[in-house]
């Protein structure tokens, strides 16, 4: 099926690797069905809506940018995502790219949780947590090194 993206214009995708979020995400909710479209030559990556050309995000994997970060998954999302094995998850980070680059932060309060076998996919809400949903990817001494 083709469709039309934010960032890639008109591409082609398979229907099996459209990945459900039965629950949308927070504050798209009615967008159900999502792609991911690599940008090339980085570690990024677009979250395409199926539906709505202008719903993307850029995401990318928290461990690249912040090895420390670990939480531990909610039982009712474990169930909800059909997890049986942890090589089938995927996680990511919605990026918010802001000018200059030095200011573009990461939500590790809410990582994209992605049951890459079945292709289910939720946005995860973490409670009690220092993580917050802006986290500067690069922080003032690495800012004059990049």
């Amino acid at each position: 099926m083709n469709i039309q993206t934010k960032f890639h214009g008109e591409q082609e995708v398979n229907r099996e690797d459209i990945i459900q979020f039965h629950s949308g995400i927070p504050g798209f909710l009615e967008e159900k069905e999502f792609f991911i479209l690599p940008l090339e030559g980085t570690d990024l990556y677009v979250l395409q809506s199926v539906k709505k050309t202008a719903v993307a995000f850029i995401i990318t994997d928290p461990f690249v940018l912040f090895p420390q970060y670990e939480f531990d998954l909610p039982e009712e999302v474990l169930e909800k995502l059909e997890i049986e094995s942890e090589k089938d998850v995927a996680t990511f980070t919605i990026l918010t790219v802001r000018k200059p680059f030095q200011e573009i932060t990461a939500n590790l309060q809410a990582p994209l949780i992605i049951n890459q076998a079945k292709k289910l996919g939720k946005q995860v809400i973490l409670n009690n947590t220092a993580y917050q949903t802006k986290h500067k990817i690069l922080t003032p001494p690495e800012q004059g090194e990049k």
